[in-house]
């Protein structure tokens, strides 16, 4: 299963797979929702609710895609804080990273087994941001870009 980070909305939404251009992508995480494969948690769900924008609107219509933590997260959050606080990052880049939905992403998928999947790259040098991909391998969770999700699950966006 799958756990999506607020760039996997409002990157394809700017980018890739705006939802005016490609509505294919924005069917397939819905029909994806409703076979269990994905979601996300409350917090991009706030991330998103922020942009006053089309993908507000969409994101809006779609509350239930949007999870709030529960009680199997809280060790998991003591861990990920323990991990960042523990490190080569910068008090400001800590700080950062638990303020945001990041930190809530990679305790979640460890509490409930799934992969996050995320638009950011590994960078475990890095001292003034903390990336998702580092959190996640730091605590043994699994993680993907988009496309590597989308051929996992063999989707082809075709014109007919």
């Amino acid at each position: 299963m799958y756990l999506l980070d607020a760039n996997i909305f409002i990157q394809s939404n700017r980018a890739h797979y705006g939802l005016d251009f490609v509505p294919a992508f924005w069917e397939w995480l819905d029909r994806s929702y409703a076979a269990g494969m994905l979601k996300s948690i409350k917090q991009v769900g706030s991330e998103i609710a922020a942009g006053h924008d089309d993908l507000t609107t969409w994101a809006a219509n779609r509350p239930n895609l949007f999870v709030p933590l529960d009680t199997s997260c809280g060790p998991h959050l003591a861990d990920v804080a323990q991990w960042a606080n523990s490190h080569h990052f910068t008090q400001a880049a800590v700080s950062e990273f638990l303020s945001v939905a990041d930190y809530q992403l990679v305790a979640y998928a460890r509490a409930h087994d799934m992969t996050v999947v995320t638009m950011e790259k590994p960078d475990p040098q890095r001292k003034k941001r903390i990336k998702i991909p580092d959190a996640c391998n730091a605590m043994g969770v699994k993680w993907a870009g988009p496309f590597d999700m989308l051929r996992a699950e063999k989707v082809s966006f075709v014109l007919k």
